[in-house]
């Protein structure tokens, strides 16, 4: 399993996710420049990680999108590579086109940092396989602009094609206004492309996996990756 983690100006948590990679995989990450223009040989898993691109100065993820290095993650990801987009990672991914919709503004207006529950809408993706479906997972948000939006024919479409991997719900696994709180549309906290390759979620699971720091729900995440790519 070999990743490269993509940093951006303003990135601030490609460490966390290359220490995920490392303590599930046993394998550590390539960081890679975003002004760079290809990406390591033989990379199997690209991750677009957490920060402040840029300083979200412009739209958050709008200048990241258009970074050099994007044109190599656009073909990885058309070639059926893995790309994960970690919150900021998310933004940029749809910003980029490679994922539908986009990160507007939190319904309340604030900036949201704390643990949220998670719903696994399925277990057959490569990014879901160490969990069941149905399972709800606790992993931490931090993120102003998380309150995922699209229009009602791209809403359908996700819904309809199953692209829909997370979505915040109460602790039993309910759908509730209560714990959707940025107010996501349909509770939206995860979703893929076409060919499932492509993730792009809002949580951080990279930083619920280590026994010695805290609890371990997002470990199975990085599991079901590293299992994904040895049974590919």
């Amino acid at each position: 399993m070999k990743s490269a983690v993509v940093v951006f100006p303003g990135s601030n948590r490609e460490g966390d996710v290359a220490r995920a990679i490392e303590l599930t995989s046993g394998r550590k990450s390539e960081m890679v420049w975003h002004a760079d223009t290809s990406l390591p040989k033989g990379t199997d898993l690209v991750v677009l990680p957490g920060g402040f691109s840029y300083g979200d100065y412009l739209r958050c993820g709008a200048i990241a999108a258009r970074a050099p290095i994007m044109d190599a993650v656009r073909e990885h990801a058309n070639k059926g590579g893995l790309v994960l987009g970690i919150c900021n990672g998310f933004q940029i991914l749809c910003e980029s086109g490679l994922l539908p919709g986009v990160l507007a503004r939190n319904a309340k207006l604030k900036f949201m940092c704390r643990e949220v529950y998670l719903r696994i809408e399925r277990s057959d993706t490569p990014w879901s396989r160490r969990y069941n479906a149905g399972a709800v997972i606790k992993v931490p948000v931090a993120h102003g602009e998380g309150n995922y939006l699209a229009d009602a024919e791209t809403i359908a479409r996700l819904e309809g094609e199953g692209r829909v991997l997370f979505r915040y719900v109460s602790p039993e696994g309910k759908l509730d206004p209560a714990w959707n709180y940025n107010g996501a549309t349909n509770a939206i906290a995860g979703i893929m492309s076409e060919k499932l390759n492509v993730l792009g979620l809002m949580p951080h699971p990279e930083n619920h996996v280590d026994p010695a720091v805290g609890p371990t729900d997002g470990r199975g995440f990085f599991e079901s990756i590293k299992a994904a790519l040895e049974a590919a």
